[in-house]
C-alpha cells in the first residue's frame, strides 16, 4: 500500500525572528523539505514588521505548496508588552496562513516539547538535537527554525493519532 505524503509546514511565530520548517509526511515516515527564518528590522514599525511576516510567510506557501500548517501557541511571558508583541506576529501568521486556505492546527509549546523530545520541559538544545535525529537530512540553522521543525514533527505525530482514533 503506497501512503501519499502530505507536506506540513510548520511555524515558531516571533516578531523579530519567525522560524518556519517544511516537512513530508507518509504514514510514520518524515522527510526533510526545507527550514528558515523570517527576520525584521527592529528599526522598522511595528505595522512594517507584521507585513514583512506575512508577506514572507505568503510567498512561502505560494512557492512550497504545503497542505496544513501548525503553529506554536504563545506562551505568557514576564513583560507583558512582549507578549503582546508575539501575540500580534502570531495573529499575523494566523491570518497569513488562514487567508492561503490552508488548515492550521495549534499546539502548546510543552506538547511540542513532550512529542519531540519525550519531556515536557525540554531545553531548546534537546529540541534542536532530537529534530536532527528524527531529520537527519535538517539543516536548521537558527533555533527558530528547529522549533519550527519541531512543530511540523509534532503535527505530523498528532494528525497520524488522531487518524488512528477515528479509523
Amino acid at each position: 500500500m503506497n501512503i501519499a505524503a502530505i507536506r506540513i509546514l510548520g511555524v515558531d511565530p516571533g516578531l523579530r525572528n519567525t522560524g518556519w520548517g517544511l516537512i513530508e509526511a507518509a504514514g510514520s515516515r518524515l522527510s526533510f523539505v526545507a527550514c528558515g527564518s523570517i527576520q525584521t528590522d527592529a528599526a522598522t514599525s511595528l505595522a512594517d514588521r507584521l507585513a514583512s511576516i506575512h508577506c514572507a510567510l505568503t510567498a512561502l506557501v505560494e512557492r512550497d505548496r504545503p497542505h496544513e500548517a501548525a503553529v506554536e501557541e504563545t506562551f505568557v511571558n514576564r513583560d507583558p508588552q512582549s507578549t503582546l508583541k508575539l501575540g500580534q506576529a502570531r495573529g499575523v501568521t494566523l491570518a497569513a496562513l488562514a487567508l492561503k486556505e490552508l488548515p492550521v492546527s495549534e499546539y502548546a509549546a510543552n506538547l511540542i516539547k513532550k512529542t519531540v523530545v519525550g519531556v515536557g520541559h525540554a531545553e531548546k538544545k534537546q529540541v534542536a538535537m532530537m529534530v536532527r535525529m528524527l531529520l537527519p537530512a535538517s539543516d536548521a540553522s537558527t533555533p527558530d527554525a528547529a522549533d519550527a521543525l519541531a512543530v511540523a514533527i509534532c503535527h505530523a505525530q498528532h494528525r497520524r493519532a488522531r487518524a488512528r482514533g477515528a479509523a
